[in-house]
């Protein structure tokens, strides 16, 4: 819901702040007065077009901020998630855009800086304008689709699965025949391929294995004779460690003899102790290093043959092991390729199938309701002195190359406004005023069905009085216990019905021309619903009758 809307130096406004409630809110205000800018900085807000000739005259900017509550607005709150827009619960959104004088502008939704194509997805959700010559909401046919099914409760979400279903199939077959094909194409190169694959059998991270088993062997050869020496160091009867033990053996006879020997001998064991540690890492570490020419030489021609069978296939040695489970699943699909084949035709046919029973219920289902929209907005013309027009939802089958997840249907509104006269799309409805009725028609036969929050009617009296807008008003007040509704009138009937009251008036100094908005209390309601029925001059009967009006409501 528009919670506010704040102006600065826009066309013929210096500075205005609106505050905005629920139900319905009429705009009134002599031919002139700048009624049309309001909607204008609406629009601005909504991600329309910028144009510098909005920028009011010597300012250097305009500026719109629109304030919207956001309670229960999933669908706007996906938009912000999509575009990482923090948005604080209970908080209202900001949308705020400048026009510069020199044609540039920007766009901040909370203070981030983002699109005009941005503003436009949020203003699809949030706001509906419907005036002159809007071409959005319920006159664009591509949302008409899932209007009809949201009036009629039709089954989408049953044929959008079903969709899917026949689109993996299809998906799945058409891998499969490519897989086939592929291997006919290369199937000599696969046969001498998979058998070169496993006759080596190459393992997983056998390369790093290999590489590290050559390296340590390599260190091996370089550090052989070293070893060597250490160990004729330490071996042998004169070998160092077998002087250590001799040397500690002597001393243990005469330790007692004196407290240093005895610290002697201690140090002497634990020389002994370490020198045998020694020795045995020494020796671990030479069999670890082992050099083996013949292992040496199988590891070498092990190695190298993995890696020209690499770069033989474009991959990395490891890659290898997958790519013969790839060969191997290639070459089963073309040894049993047939009958896989025609099992997964089979499945997509069923699927395709299933699919086309789902739609083509799913397009009984729409033609029913099209009937039932049909007669709900007929019965909503006649007040609106409409008789004589008339309604169709068309429902038609599309080609198949434009099935989808909603079905099988192109869906579109016509009317025809004359007896004898060809239904026609919305769009191209010949009159604004009556174009402005028939959406309020539709508005009201689908009031259930929601749309946005706030929803803005742009003088859709035009043309018509008396019981018309008295009709008019009616529907909109009942549009408007659902939804916020914003009109732009010129009938006093309209303006009855509203529960708030905003009047739009200029005023010029002699040399500048200035639009303000204020917010009419009971008494000034009543002046101006007489001056809408009297003109210029209010008398007493136009008071009397402002009285009947207000009253009847």
């Amino acid at each position: 819901m528009l919670l506010s809307l704040a102006i600065r130096d826009l066309v013929l406004i210096e500075a205005l702040d609106l505050d905005f409630h629920g139900g319905l809110g009429v705009l009134t205000g002599e031919t002139g007065a700048g009624k049309s800018i309001l909607l204008d900085a609406l629009g601005l807000a909504m991600g329309a077009r910028a144009d510098s000739g909005l920028v009011r005259q010597g300012a250097d900017r305009a500026l719109v901020i629109a304030g919207f509550d956001m309670a229960g607005h999933a669908a706007v709150t996906a938009v912000l998630a999509e575009n990482d827009i923090a948005q604080e619960p209970g908080e209202p959104l900001l949308i705020r855009r400048q026009v510069r004088a020199d044609g540039g502008s920007r766009a901040f939704v909370n203070d981030q800086p983002v699109s005009a194509g941005l503003l436009r997805d949020l203003g699809v959700q949030l706001v509906e304008i419907h005036g002159q010559h809007d071409d959005r909401g319920l006159i664009n046919p591509r949302g008409h689709r899932d209007l009809l099914d949201s009036f009629g409760r039709c089954d989408v979400a049953g044929v959008a699965a079903a969709w899917r279903s026949w689109q993996a199939a299809e998906r799945a077959f058409a891998d499969a025949n490519a897989a086939i094909d592929t291997a006919l194409r290369d199937r000599d190169l696969l046969e001498h391929n998979l058998a070169e694959l496993t006759a080596f059998m190459p393992q997983p991270g056998e390369e790093a294995e290999l590489a590290g088993d050559r390296a340590a062997m390599q260190k091996g050869e370089r550090l052989s004779g070293d070893i060597a020496d250490l160990f004729a160091t330490f071996e042998g009867s004169k070998g160092a460690l077998a002087q250590l033990r001799g040397a500690a053996r002597k001393l243990d006879r005469i330790a007692e003899e004196h407290p240093l020997l005895n610290e002697a001998l201690e140090a002497l064991d634990r020389s002994v102790i370490e020198a045998d540690d020694a020795e045995a890492k020494l020796r671990a570490a030479s069999e670890a290093l082992t050099y083996d020419s013949v292992r040496l030489d199988e590891m070498e021609r092990r190695l190298f043959d993995l890696r020209a069978l690499a770069r033989k296939h474009n991959v990395a040695g490891d890659a290898l092991p997958d790519l013969l489970a790839q060969m191997q699943a290639d070459w089963a699909a073309l040894e049993s390729g047939g009958a896989n084949l025609s099992a997964l035709d089979k499945a997509r046919h069923a699927a395709k199938a299933a699919y086309v029973s789902a739609a083509e219920a799913l397009s009984a289902a729409r033609a029913k309701a099209g009937k039932a929209l049909d007669s709900a907005v007929q019965g909503e013309l006649i007040p609106l002195k409409l008789d004589a027009a008339r309604f169709r939802t068309l429902v038609d089958p599309l080609d198949e190359t434009r099935w989808g997840p909603s079905g099988m249907d192109h869906v579109e509104f016509l009317i025809s406004t004359n007896p004898g006269s060809d239904f026609a799309p919305l769009m191209k409805i010949a009159s604004g005023g009556e174009l402005s009725r028939f959406i309020l028609a539709l508005k009201v036969a689908l009031a259930e069905q929601g749309g946005a929050e706030t929803m803005i009617f742009d003088e859709i009296d035009r043309g018509v009085g008396g019981a018309v807008a008295s009709a008019i008003g009616e529907r909109l007040a009942r549009l408007a216990r659902t939804t916020q509704l914003l009109v732009v009138t010129h009938s006093p009937q309209v303006a009855a019905r509203g529960a708030h009251h905003l009047l739009i008036a200029k005023t010029s100094d002699g040399t500048v021309a200035r639009t303000g908005v204020r917010l009419l209390d009971d008494a000034d309601r009543k002046e101006e619903i007489a001056r809408m029925l009297s003109g210029a001059e209010i008398t007493p009967e136009a008071r009397a009758q402002a009285d009947r009006l207000l009253e009847r409501v």
